[in-house]
């Protein structure tokens, strides 16, 4: 499922409201500045802080 253009074109990251970059396969909304990568549930952007997860994923992340 994709995300609407104009929607990824207004969302930040929540820590530091900097852009984050879309992955699309992954269905995650990633800042590589912080290494998090934030969850899209069901179409809907996750943008809560503790929700995030370390990005890149590491084998414990599994």
């Amino acid at each position: 499922m994709s995300l609407d253009p104009k929607l990824l074109d207004i969302l930040v990251c929540p820590q530091d409201k900097g852009p984050l970059n879309y992955l699309e396969e992954e269905q995650v909304l990633v800042n590589d500045r912080l290494g998090v990568a934030y969850p899209i549930e069901n179409g809907i952007p996750v943008m809560l802080a503790d929700h995030a997860t370390p990005w890149p994923p590491t084998d414990d992340d599994a």
